[in-house]
Formats: structure tokens, sequence, C-alpha cells
């Protein structure tokens, strides 16, 4: 199953991205986005799957870099 999320990134210049994920996305995982790491903080379903297709969408906050 290929996971096409939608990442909303509020708040950032890059505003987002659209990415493809082998494992469902939940609530206080991280994920890289280009160079920028984020943190899940919601997570919802856009449509039902499709075949091998499931398409979702994932509101996160950047990932402060740790110094």
């Amino acid at each position: 199953m290929v996971y096409k999320v939608s990442i909303v990134i509020p708040g950032s210049e890059s505003g987002g991205a659209i990415i493809n994920l082998r494992e469902i996305p939940k609530v206080g995982d991280r994920i890289q986005v280009g160079e920028m790491e984020v943190e899940v903080m919601e997570v919802m379903d856009l449509v039902p799957p499709r075949g091998d297709f499931h398409f979702m969408h994932a509101t996160c906050k950047v990932v402060e870099p740790q110094k």
C-alpha cells in the first residue's frame, strides 16, 4: 500500500508537500519533508483507499533542530 499524504505546515514558508509513505502517518510521527523535519499533529483520510493507494492529509509543525 502506498499512502499519498498531503502535508500542510501552518505558518511555514514552505507551505507543505505531497509525499508517498509506506506506512500510515500517526500523530507524533516525525517525517522528513525536503530539508525540514516535521511532527505530525493531525491525520485525516481524504478519500477511501483505491487499489494500492490511500489518500491522506496531515497537519504538521516544524521540528526545530537541536543545538
